[in-house]
């Protein structure tokens, strides 16, 4: 794929793509059940009817106008962001576009004043959690689940702003 990427801000406009997104590539990757998706889907509404702009954002990678990445900021209290639907589509990985959204998500959390960070993820994510490290998260719980029809190691993983 030609192109940079360019980011924008997430808009309501981009609901079904992301959701559709995370549904494929988890169930193709992971074997996800249809659970998934209702999921992304809600945290997908509470943030669009919820979310405060001064403190919380929504980035989308774009290439050529066409959306290849997703990733989310919210606040869980004054100190403390949560990373949130971090996902390249295929065409994406390995470019350096997980790289460019992570570096402006965790970028605008010390500009709001959080302390730090927080995110929830799988152990399978092997490409995500390797960048997680690269940037300095240290991953501080991890215990085996069945969720989504299927047996995963959940992990919860933090960083100091």
């Amino acid at each position: 794929m030609s192109g940079d990427v360019q980011l924008r801000a997430y808009g309501q406009e981009d609901f079904d793509w992301l959701v559709e997104l995370h549904r494929v590539h988890y169930r193709e990757v992971d074997g996800f059940d249809d659970t998934f998706a209702p999921l992304v889907a809600s945290i997908l509404r509470a943030f669009q009817d919820e979310h405060d702009p001064a403190c919380e954002r929504g980035w989308i990678a774009e290439r050529d106008g066409v959306p290849v990445g997703s990733i989310f900021c919210v606040r869980l209290d004054e100190g403390t962001a949560k990373l949130r639907l971090f996902l390249l589509a295929p065409e994406a990985r390995g470019q350096g576009v997980g790289t460019q959204l992570l570096t402006a998500c965790m970028g605008f959390a010390r500009d709001m004043g959080y302390r730090k960070m927080q995110l929830w993820t799988h152990e399978s994510h092997t490409a995500a959690c390797a960048l997680y490290r690269k940037f300095g998260w240290t991953c501080t719980s991890s215990k085996p689940v069945h969720s989504f029809g299927v047996d995963l190691v959940e992990q919860a993983w933090e960083i100091a702003l």
